[in-house]
């Protein structure tokens, strides 16, 4: 069974219906004892980081979580979920992250700004993926395929676990991998048939 982690943040009805569609046992839960005997976990989220967090916290998950992972669950973060994942955000502060993947979060406007980009954020919208290493979650998908995005924050410093970028005047993270831990800065529930067709690789994923 796949466990969607519900703490309060994230669109968990358009995604639970995404993972229906494609026939995968779905649980929507906060019940430590779900997360520990899924056999994926997805953890989403919207808003600001610092806020998510908390609530994150307030729940106890984040120990179940982390065993979860040690005990080799493929875990997959979405959009704030992904953010989450990193050691660090600057999102209104300074906030401590799950600490799976390392890098930070920062604004996505103070570095287009420095590059001479006048963009609109958030950035909103399509945008296509550029492959930077292979991964399980690009089983069924081509570079240059186009996913719909929701942001302004991205994650840097992290090019050691960097599966996949977006251009958007800079290149920026869509995508990270750091052994059983996957984290998506799109929405594949928002996605189209890419966006099935990444999670229905996920969902393939074994427990390592």
């Amino acid at each position: 069974m796949l466990v969607i982690v519900d703490y309060g943040v994230g669109n968990l009805f358009s995604l639970s219906s995404s993972l229906k569609f494609l026939g995968v046992e779905t649980k929507i839960s906060s019940d430590p004892q779900d997360i520990l005997s899924a056999d994926r976990i997805i953890l989403p989220g919207v808003g600001a980081f610092g806020d998510a967090k908390a609530k994150l916290d307030a729940t106890g998950l984040v120990p179940v979580i982390k065993k979860a992972v040690d005990n080799g669950t493929p875990l997959l973060g979405i959009c704030l979920g992904m953010q989450m994942l990193f050691e660090k955000s600057y999102e209104y502060g300074e906030h401590e992250g799950l600490g799976f993947v390392k890098g930070y979060v920062k604004d996505l406007k103070s570095d287009l700004d420095k590059n001479g980009y006048d963009y609109k954020v958030p950035e909103m919208g399509w945008n296509s993926l550029k492959f930077c290493n292979e991964s399980p979650l690009f089983k069924y998908i081509k570079e240059g395929d186009y996913v719909y995005f929701v942001h302004s924050y991205h994650a840097v410093s992290c090019s050691e676990s960097l599966i996949a970028t977006t251009q958007y005047g800079i290149p920026v993270t869509a995508a990270v991998q750091c052994k059983n831990v996957y984290g998506a800065q799109f929405h594949p529930e928002k996605s189209g048939e890419v966006g099935l067709k990444i999670l229905k690789a996920f969902c393939e994923i074994d427990r390592g």
